[in-house]
């Protein structure tokens, strides 16, 4: 094994771990959309609640 082969291994390492990631943020943002909208519908309604 030389240098070449342990940097290119590194990288797609480096590469997975970046892919993980973003698929992990991904799956976070969609968990959260719902509720954040309940949240904001819920804040709408008693700001028009208020005189």
């Amino acid at each position: 094994m030389n240098v070449n082969d342990i940097v290119a291994e590194r990288i797609a390492a480096a590469r997975a771990r970046i892919e993980r990631a973003k698929r992990q943020r991904a799956e976070l943002a969609a968990a959260r959309r719902p509720g954040v909208a309940a949240r904001h519908a819920a804040k709408l309604a008693r700001q028009k609640e208020q005189p």
